[in-house]
């Protein structure tokens, strides 16, 4: 049964009751405030840089104290139906996060005449320390009432600005050529013409002259700088794409209104494609609100039902977008149900192979462990309780699925149901492919041609040091 809240009336209070909170602001807390009220204020924001004598500790949510009054009078003493009527406080010390601090209020005084309890308030950190005192007027309620108490709802912050990270380590690098192969939808073009404004790409629209102008006059695009290649059609816009990366003056491709496989047919045609030796693979950048940190899942768009040799190549692919965005030893969990090795699940005993290629230097720059259930690949706590002792398990970087079906499903519940953003790029073709979705958000987008400049420039390095060394 739940837990029942009652509150006092008015004739039921009694001069020099008191009751007392104890709560710890967490760093999380002063995020959320930010994000209700709208208050960037540096000394809540970033402590640190912005101490003075004043704020030595840190900190500076004063405010954010004063609510434990209000929390107080609307939830214990009156409780539910009172109403603030006046505050008066003086802020003497900040509230330091992680510190917990301590709120009582004491009546000091009752007026009959509009049935209003005046509370003398105290605000108290470690040792005692006043932070915060004054007096808070509430209006007791007239009636009785008793309530379930019921569960408050778990405030989740969609933490955009890893993505935001992506693109300022773009900041230096150079921009990108880009053909934009189709981008006759608004999403479409609207992605590229964004992604250029910050000097990630620089677009070169693929497709009939005619559409893209049209679309960009309906959604008030400026293409007036971008380079038009008109086309006929979808299957064409794909062919020159690809060609104008064969001949090197586009560095990458970005796919626009036209279905996946169109576009990576030309890619993969043996005499006119970008094939290299490595088998393609899709890697989504997936950042989950509730996750401490981005983590790749690989492959959820391009191989069905990758053999071992294919899967090789997908790992390796992930790695080295891994320690493109500076994961420098990136942590691989081969995934299938169970974390064991067992002969009637197929994947389990890939896993197991795949990691002992990596220890013959078969994949190289990564540490592989697997196989590893799900849980135990991203959460400690289930890797301890399962035994497993690993360098990977609770700590991957890099999730390598099982199937197509498996990483779809992967990708898609933690997009939809855990408010992930997921960008997504195709490797291991001559330059990285930026393959966005109908559903994907601006911020998607974005982080997706970030992802190509960041591939692009490292594997140019790759190029660089190999021809210095054999110079």
């Amino acid at each position: 049964m739940s837990p029942v809240i009652e509150n006092k009336t008015f004739d039921e209070i009694a001069i020099g009751e008191t009751v007392s909170v104890t709560h710890v602001l967490s760093a999380e807390d002063v995020e959320t405030w930010a994000a209700v009220t709208g208050n960037l204020n540096i000394f809540d924001l970033d402590p640190g840089p912005a101490d003075t004598s004043m704020f030595a500790q840190g900190g500076g949510q004063t405010m954010w104290g004063a609510t434990l009054f209000s929390t107080i009078a609307g939830t214990s003493l009156p409780g539910l139906g009172s109403i603030t009527r006046a505050v008066s406080l003086d802020f003497h010390q900040p509230v330091q996060i992680g510190v917990p601090v301590t709120a009582t209020m004491t009546v000091a005084d009752k007026l009959p005449d509009n049935h209003v309890i005046v509370f003398a308030c105290r605000l108290t950190g470690v040792l005692g320390t006043v932070l915060m005192d004054g007096t808070l007027h509430v209006s007791a309620p007239a009636t009785k009432r008793r309530y379930e108490q019921k569960d408050l709802p778990k405030v989740q912050l969609r933490r955009e600005d890893r993505y935001r990270d992506l693109v300022r380590m773009c900041e230096d690098l150079p921009t990108l050529s880009c053909a934009v192969v189709h981008p006759c939808s608004d999403d479409a073009l609207k992605g590229a013409i964004e992604a250029a404004a910050l000097k990630l790409i620089r677009p070169i629209l693929v497709g009939p002259a005619k559409r893209i102008e049209e679309v960009a006059h309906a959604t008030g695009l400026d293409i007036s700088g971008c380079e038009v290649i008109d086309t006929e059609h979808s299957h064409h816009s794909a062919e020159v794409g690809v060609a104008l990366v064969r001949s090197g003056k586009a560095q990458t491709l970005m796919k626009g209104s036209l279905h996946t496989d169109e576009l990576l047919a030309e890619v993969v045609r043996k005499e006119t494609g970008l094939r290299t030796e490595r088998r393609l693979s899709h890697c989504f950048l997936i950042a989950v609100p509730t996750y401490p940190r981005p983590i790749i899942v690989s492959d959820a768009a391009i191989n069905i039902l990758p053999d071992l040799a294919a899967k090789a190549d997908i790992v390796q692919n992930a790695i080295e977008l891994a320690k493109a965005i500076g994961i420098a030893v990136p942590k691989v969990a081969i995934l299938s149900a169970v974390e064991t090795v067992t002969p009637k699940i197929p994947s389990t005993l890939e896993a197991a192979a795949l990691c002992k290629m990596a220890d013959r230097g078969q994949i190289k720059g990564g540490i592989l462990d697997g196989p590893l259930a799900f849980d135990n690949a991203i959460d400690e706590g289930a890797a301890k309780t399962k035994g497993i002792v690993s360098p990977v398990a609770g700590k991957a970087d890099i999730l390598i699925v099982p199937s197509l079906e498996a990483g779809n499903m992967v990708a898609k519940q933690l997009t939809f149901m855990a408010n992930a953003e997921a960008a997504g790029l195709v490797i291991g073709a001559r330059a990285p492919i930026v393959l966005t979705s109908r559903a994907d958000s601006d911020t998607a987008r974005l982080a997706s041609c970030a992802l190509a400049v960041l591939f692009a420039h490292a594997q140019n390095q790759g190029a660089a040091l190999l021809k210095a060394a054999a110079e």
